[in-house]
């Protein structure tokens, strides 16, 4: 059964929503966070933009429509403008924070690397946990799309079931719109990996997990049984073969959870979904506010029922290039 929108006043626990911008990001920036903060109907202490100020690396450097961080803070400022957020701040690089946050969350003050193989941010994500002050986080990577029905609150039903089960680490919506089925006899899936586009925390709760390993990215590197060893021992011998390149964040809260009781919790309510679009290029940017409204309506392709990953050429049918 899902759970309906609240039509009587209530205390509801705090919650930050937070977003990551980049250079990366500005061709969409602008149209994906308002769409979020549309869908995502909740009193939230906070919205904050996380602008990444470092230099792009990994597969970021071969992405299209790269701004620079002009771009970014500018939309930031118009995004503030226009009530969409409260704040927009930078990632904080200091060496000092940075050894004092690794210590806390790995264990060691050593490892250097800010962020993944793909260039995505290590210290970032840790960063805005950290930053926020309220009870819950939650997290959209900036490019994820969302439906919400204007009669339902995925976060406050995601609260809820975080409240009741003690051992949920993190929670999020149904991953791909439905298929045939109208509604679920379970209020939400548990999965043992993580994912890191979009989740909800109890930040306290995800103390509890830390240290976490450090996973390294070990491709081409022959001592792979490396990433088994205590964090402490596995960083400097990393450094020494110069396999200095971090795994994905959600690759790494994966292994902390993987012998603990805890784990993900994916809403089964057909009310709230998300979409992430592989394919950030020309055909998708232009179709983009067309898409937000037939996203927002709840409407849908046939083909990408079930599906995570939007399935552009099915959305594009009817545009001409």
């Amino acid at each position: 059964m899902t759970t309906p929108l609240s039509t009587q006043p209530k205390t509801l626990p705090s919650c930050t929503l937070s977003f990551f911008g980049a250079r990366t990001d500005v061709a969409f920036l602008e149209q994906t966070i308002p769409h979020i903060v549309r869908m995502c109907r909740y009193p939230f202490t906070e919205k904050v933009l996380a602008i990444d100020t470092a230099p792009l690396s990994g597969d970021k450097l071969s992405r299209p429509d790269i701004g620079t961080l002009e771009d970014v803070r500018a939309i930031g400022d118009r995004l503030i403008a226009q009530g969409v957020i409260d704040r927009a701040v930078d990632m904080e690089y200091d060496i000092d924070y940075q050894r004092q946050v690794y210590q806390k969350h790995f264990g060691t003050a050593n490892l250097r690397p800010t962020h993944n193989y793909k260039g995505y941010p290590i210290l970032g994500s840790i960063f805005q946990i950290e930053a926020a002050s309220s009870d819950y986080l939650l997290h959209f990577d900036s490019d994820v799309l969302l439906h919400e029905a204007p009669d339902f609150s995925w976060i406050e039903a995601a609260i809820k079931l975080l409240e009741e089960n003690p051992y949920a680490m993190a929670a999020r919506p149904m991953a791909g719109p439905p298929g045939l089925v109208t509604d679920a006899p379970q209020s939400f899936s548990k999965h043992k990996f993580s994912g890191g586009r979009c989740y909800l925390i109890n930040r306290k709760r995800f103390d509890k997990i830390l240290p976490m390993p450090i996973t390294w990215f070990n491709k081409g590197f022959k001592f792979k049984a490396i990433n088994y060893l205590p964090n402490p021992i596995k960083t400097p011998l990393c450094y020494q073969f110069k396999k200095g390149k971090l795994q994905s964040w959600e690759v790494m809260v994966t292994a902390a959870i993987a012998n603990t009781p805890y784990f993900r919790m994916d809403l089964a309510a057909p009310k709230a979904w998300t979409l992430h679009p592989n394919d950030h290029g020309p055909q998708f940017l232009k179709a983009l506010p067309d898409l937000l409204k037939r996203i927002e309506a709840g409407s849908y392709p046939p083909a990408q029922a079930g599906q995570y990953d939007m399935v552009l050429e099915e959305w594009l049918k009817g545009y001409s290039s």
